[in-house]
C-alpha cells in the first residue's frame, strides 16, 4: 500500500493541476472575449483625451492624427463586440462615452475658439454630437438617424491638415456637419468590417494611410472616404453584409 499510494497521490495532483491550468486558461480567454470591444473604446476614450491635450498645447498636428485613429478604433469597436457576441449595456455606454470625447470634445477644440462666437460654435458642435448619441434613434435596423459622428471628425481632421489649418473653411466645415448630424435623415450602417470585401479594403487601406503615409496623402484618403458616406450613403455604402 505505501508503494502505490505515492504514484496515485501524484497523479491526482498532476491532474487538479492541469485542471486548473485549463480553467484559468479558459477564464483568461473568456475574460478577452468579453472585453476586447470593452478594449478599443478605451483605446478611443484614451485618443480622444491625447487628442484634447495636443489642442490645449496648441499641437493640432497631432491632435487630427489621434482623432483619425479613434475613427478606426470606433470602427473596429463594434465589428469585435458583435462578432465575438460581447456586446452589453456597460460596453455601449463606454462607447458612447469614448465617442463623446473624441469626436465631440476632441474635434471642436480643432476649431480653436477665440472670442464669443467661435465659442458658441464649439459648444454647438459638441451638443450636436451628444443629441446625436443620445437621442437619435432610428429604430431601423442597420440604419442610423443622423449622420455619425465619427465621420464628421474625420472630415474635420482631414480637411484641417490638407488645409494646413485653415480656421475659416474649418469652421464652415463643422457648421455643415452640425447641420448634418442634428438632420434626422437616415444613414446606413455600414458595418465596413462585416460586409463586402471592397469595404475591408477601405478600412485597411485607412489604416496604412493613418499609420505609414505622409499627412497629405493620409488627409486625402480620409476625406474621400467620409466625404462618399456623407454625401452618397445609400448609393455606395449601403449595408449589404
Amino acid at each position: 500500500m505505501w508503494m502505490v499510494s505515492p504514484p496515485v497521490g501524484i497523479f491526482q495532483s498532476t491532474k487538479k493541476l492541469f485542471l486548473s491550468e485549463r480553467a484559468g486558461r479558459g477564464q483568461t480567454l473568456e475574460f478577452i472575449r468579453k472585453n476586447a470591444a470593452n478594449g478599443l473604446s478605451v483605446a478611443n476614450l484614451v485618443a480622444g483625451l491625447s487628442s484634447v491635450l495636443c489642442s490645449l498645447n496648441r499641437q493640432y498636428q497631432h491632435s487630427c492624427w489621434l482623432l483619425l485613429v479613434g475613427f478606426l478604433l470606433d470602427l473596429a469597436d463594434g465589428a469585435v463586440a458583435r462578432q465575438l457576441d460581447a456586446c452589453s449595456a456597460l460596453g455601449a455606454k463606454l462607447d458612447d462615452f469614448a465617442d463623446f470625447t473624441t469626436f465631440g470634445l476632441a474635434t471642436a477644440l480643432l476649431l480653436q475658439p477665440q472670442g464669443v462666437l467661435d465659442g458658441l460654435l464649439a459648444i454647438t458642435y459638441v451638443m450636436a454630437v451628444f443629441a446625436r448619441l443620445c437621442f437619435f434613434s432610428s429604430g431601423i435596423p442597420f440604419t442610423y438617424r443622423g449622420l455619425p459622428c465619427p465621420y464628421a471628425s474625420s472630415l474635420l481632421a482631414g480637411t484641417f491638415l490638407l488645409t494646413g489649418g485653415n480656421i475659416t473653411l474649418l469652421r464652415v466645415t463643422a457648421i455643415i456637419m452640425t447641420l448634418f448630424m442634428v438632420d434626422q435623415g437616415f444613414y446606413p450602417h455600414d458595418k465596413v468590417l462585416e460586409s463586402q470585401l471592397w469595404k475591408k479594403l477601405v478600412y485597411a487601406g485607412g489604416v496604412v494611410a493613418v499609420l505609414f503615409s505622409p499627412a497629405v496623402v493620409a488627409s486625402i484618403y480620409c476625406l474621400a472616404w467620409s466625404t462618399s458616406y456623407i454625401v452618397f450613403p445609400f448609393a455606395i455604402w449601403s449595408c449589404k453584409a
